[in-house]
């Protein structure tokens, strides 16, 4: 069974994103992420897809848009969240692996949050003006299996501490 894996930078005040980008620049953070999704299918809003803008090297990427004249050389298009579950799945067994990355923005982790089966966060020490959410955690419903604070590159905003989270 693929399991479902939520990847996601959140600040100290839920944050994840300000006018379509990053509130802040951690390239620690961004060689943790591809580290993290290599080798697997990403599923990935249409906005956070437009903010990388192109298909990222070694992943494939599923967007989910309801924009039906969205297409894009080297991506899979859902029109659904079911459907980019499906093609993941399909996309994860033909790659070798048993998981589906979901890499953002705020709507697809709310819509996601109750189906996944881990999650990998990335707590940024700061809390920037942000747009877009992670969403709340039940702490009750996840148990924290690690936790790694990498230490701060020097052209990193901020510090950040990975944890990992799996469902009770």
């Amino acid at each position: 069974m693929t399991k479902i894996v939520l990847v996601a930078a959140v600040a100290r005040n839920g944050a994840i994103g300000v006018k379509g980008g990053l509130p802040w620049r951690i390239p620690s953070d961004l060689k943790h992420l591809r580290a993290t999704t290599w080798g697997r299918p990403m599923i990935m809003g249409r906005k956070t897809f437009d903010s990388i803008g192109k298909p990222l090297p070694g992943r494939e990427s599923i967007v989910v848009t309801r924009d039906a004249s969205f297409a894009h050389e080297g991506v899979h298009v859902a029109r659904s969240i079911d459907d980019a579950i499906v093609i993941g799945a399909a996309r994860a067994q033909a790659m070798g692996v048993e998981e589906i990355m979901v890499v953002g923005g705020g709507e697809l982790y709310r819509a996601t949050l109750d189906r996944a089966d881990r999650i990998v966060l990335s707590e940024v020490d700061l809390a920037p003006e942000g747009d877009s959410f992670f969403p709340a955690l039940d702490m009750s419903r996840w148990r924290e299996v690690s936790r790694e604070t990498p230490p701060r590159g020097e052209n990193d905003d901020a510090a950040f501490t990975v944890r990992v989270l799996e469902r009770v």
